[in-house]
């Protein structure tokens, strides 16, 4: 039932936000996109009725704003976004529970159409409804990490089992539905190796990434943006991260992977950034009794086998996504300083288009090798060694309460995933 088809038209009256958004990268190019958004009307945004009507326009309005600030690259950025724009993009930011810029949720999650509506879910099959400069690239990116949510599907639905598992004290459910989760997590690795078919690194990191980049911790916007009409004070959004997506938040809070100090803040600050509905689903899961202590408790050697299991598929996604990072940024970025250290910096070569700013730091603002390898390796905290199975059942301690679990189920069954 993944996931519902994101809207793809907008009640009449919002026709002049769509005729701009669905031709953003052309007025990039030809350096239009600006004067064409200073005199597009202020509308008002009471005629969007269904959230898939707001995660629609909050898309059109977000790749509005990210061609609005980066048009002309990181050199003449602007101080204040127009009040034609500010105002209904931060209105209908407001009804979603989203920030006023482009995230996750809305150039993945709500930006898709099957071309044969029933045909597979494949990138063949798949095309984006609003796009950004970079090509086949850019389609490549955002729909290969839609397969990476696609892939995951089945895991998210297994969670409530593990945890229904957990406070009934039925271990053979609970082992059962985290093989499930483990073979969901090798699922999103497949998926994701995509990337290297679908996405050139040089054009990824010489012209997409400056267009998914924030107005907080950027060099090239160090007091933020003004939303004109909203408040006289600049406001700062982090740009676009993987760490957007609710997916790895839920798998560390069933597994009881806890971050180190920095790591966990940028992480924790990332839901902000998630439509309410995930941000929910990850704190219920945080607010059940802990699956790695049933797993020590009940001492069995397939619940064991199965927990460490998930812990080492998780570790090798997470692996996987630093050589990913490695080739399509930290590669690039030393070719970009080569260039530039050799006077070379023309637009001959695509990396050295590539904002410096964001030179050693993902478009959310992390510091990114080194965030993602403690991420990584945090993950491995949580392991069970198989050769410790033998521990005796503890028969003290709390009992689980003996209840169904079934909020989760309200926020798998919306729309927003």
């Amino acid at each position: 039932s993944f996931p519902e088809t994101p809207k793809s038209k907008l009640p009449p009256y919002y026709q002049p936000w769509m005729d701009i958004a669905q031709h953003v990268t052309e007025l990039i190019y030809s350096h239009t996109l600006r004067s064409h958004i200073l005199k597009m009307a202020l509308l008002n945004t009471r005629f969007l009725e269904s959230h898939r009507e707001l995660r629609l326009a909050h898309l059109a309005l977000s790749v509005m704003t990210m061609g609005y600030v980066w048009q002309e690259g990181e050199n003449d950025t602007v101080k204040m976004l127009p009040r034609n724009l500010a105002i209904p993009y931060w209105k209908v930011s407001q009804r979603l529970g989203l920030p006023p810029i482009l995230t996750h949720a809305d150039a993945v999650l709500a930006n898709w159409k099957k071309r044969d509506p029933h045909g597979p879910f494949d990138m063949e099959n798949l095309e984006l409804l609003v796009t950004l400069p970079g090509g086949d690239s850019v389609r490549g990116f955002f729909m290969v990490t839609l397969l990476v949510e696609l892939a995951a599907v089945p895991a998210i639905k297994s969670i409530p089992l593990v945890i229904n598992g957990v406070q009934c004290g039925d271990a053979e459910t609970v082992t059962s539905a985290l093989e499930e989760i483990s073979q969901a997590m090798e699922g999103m690795t497949d998926a994701l190796k995509l990337m290297h078919a679908y996405v050139k690194p040089e054009v990824f990191y010489g012209i997409i990434r400056i267009y998914l980049s924030g107005w907080k911790d950027n060099s090239s916007m160090p007091a933020g943006l003004v939303y004109e009409g909203i408040q006289a004070e600049p406001m700062e959004y982090s740009g676009g991260s993987a760490a957007q997506s609710s997916l790895l938040h839920c798998f560390d809070e069933l597994l009881g992977v806890k971050h180190e100090e920095n790591c966990g803040a940028f992480l924790t600050r990332m839901r902000n950034y998630m439509p309410s509905s995930h941000k929910h689903l990850i704190q219920d899961i945080s607010l059940q009794p802990s699956l790695r202590g049933f797993v020590q408790q009940e001492a069995s050697e397939l619940l064991t086998a199965a927990f460490q299991l998930c812990v080492t598929k998780l570790m090798a996604l997470r692996s996987y996504h630093i050589n990913v990072v490695s080739r399509f940024i930290t590669v690039p970025a030393a070719r970009a300083r080569q260039l530039r250290s050799q006077g070379n910096s023309s637009q001959e070569e695509t990396v050295s288009r590539a904002p410096t700013a964001l030179e050693e730091t993902g478009t959310g603002g992390s510091g990114i090798m080194s965030f993602l390898k403690t991420v990584r390796d945090r993950t491995r905290d949580v392991s069970l060694p198989l050769d410790n199975r033998a521990m005796q059942k503890s028969t003290n301690g709390a009992q689980p309460q003996n209840t169904q679990y079934t909020t989760h189920q309200t926020h798998l069954q919306s729309n927003t995933f």
